[in-house]
């Protein structure tokens, strides 16, 4: 890319972006239009309310346009979302926080499918479940660690095969 382009990495709340905080110092020195960035941010990571969101902001300084790659938020915001809680466990071994279901899970696989070094949606969710363990998060009721067996097992393969991308 040539020196002509500026590109800023931020982490930004998923509907609510604002001005304020990290972009604005970094973006005003451009001169683009930070109140259209804004905007256009919000609109994209509607989805993502609630979570942190990368966001990644490529600005042509001579034309001052711009460009937005959005991000999906961590797994951990995902599987945190889907359970309904702020946070995870600070003992996780001894302190669930909350539960997800199947289906949910495979929300959050296919969500951070790009991300994930796994080639099928049941490794994905495997991976999920794995960060799952480090949070105090269940799924289904059980232990991560004993989903990722009765996904080795088949015990889910039909709700696997409809979800496959």
């Amino acid at each position: 890319m040539s020196t002509e382009y500026v590109t800023v990495d931020l982490l930004v709340d998923g509907g609510k972006a604002s001005p304020g905080g990290a972009m604005g110092p970094a973006l005003g020195p451009l001169g683009v239009n930070i109140g259209q960035i804004v905007q256009d941010i919000n609109k994209k990571t509607q989805a993502y309310s609630g979570m942190k969101v990368p966001v990644k902001i490529t600005v042509n300084k001579i034309t001052k346009s711009f460009e937005l790659e959005i991000g999906i938020p961590p797994a951990s915001a995902l599987v945190l979302k889907a359970a309904n809680v702020s946070k995870g466990s600070g003992t996780p071994n001894t302190e669930i926080v909350g539960n997800i279901t199947f289906p949910q899970l495979i929300d959050a696989a296919r969500a951070k499918w790009d991300d994930l070094a796994a080639n099928t949606i049941g490794a994905a969710c495997k991976v999920i479940l794995g960060t799952m363990v480090c949070m105090g998060v269940t799924c289904e009721g059980k232990d991560p660690r004993e989903v990722q067996k009765e996904i080795n097992e088949g015990k889910y393969e039909e709700l696997l095969k409809a979800a496959e991308m």
